[in-house]
């Protein structure tokens, strides 16, 4: 299990008030192409739109199977948002930006306040 932490940069207009964590979980099965794709992308994704604190919880269900219970992962890989609540999941390589800000509920720099436009 790997784990990083940022510090917060500032107060954030939208989205979680500053100072609070983001946990997230990332469950893989093991170093396929699609479970590295995986947490790449949702590192590149943490370090350019959350500007907050986070954690980054990588669970390989190859070395630790019964961990999938705790959350009720049915596919890998399964990105777990658990603080601030609600929960929320989000299954994929996370290749798809837009999707992943929406399904995390973060706003990023460039989005506007309101719903942006998909291409």
């Amino acid at each position: 299990m790997k784990t990083k932490e940022k510090k917060a940069k500032g107060k954030s207009a939208n989205g979680p008030t500053a100072g609070e964590v983001f946990e997230l979980r990332l469950y893989v099965a093991g170093q396929t192409p699609k479970s590295l794709a995986a947490l790449s992308n949702l590192k590149r994704i943490c370090e350019e739109h959350l500007k907050q604190e986070y954690r980054i919880e990588v669970i390989d269900l190859v070395k630790n199977p019964q961990l999938a219970q705790g959350d009720q992962i049915l596919a890998i890989p399964t990105l777990v948002r658990r603080v601030p609540s609600p929960l929320r999941k989000i299954i994929g390589d996370l290749s798809n930006v837009e999707r992943v800000l929406v399904g995390l509920d973060i706003r990023g720099p460039s989005a506007p306040a309101s719903k942006a436009e998909s291409a």
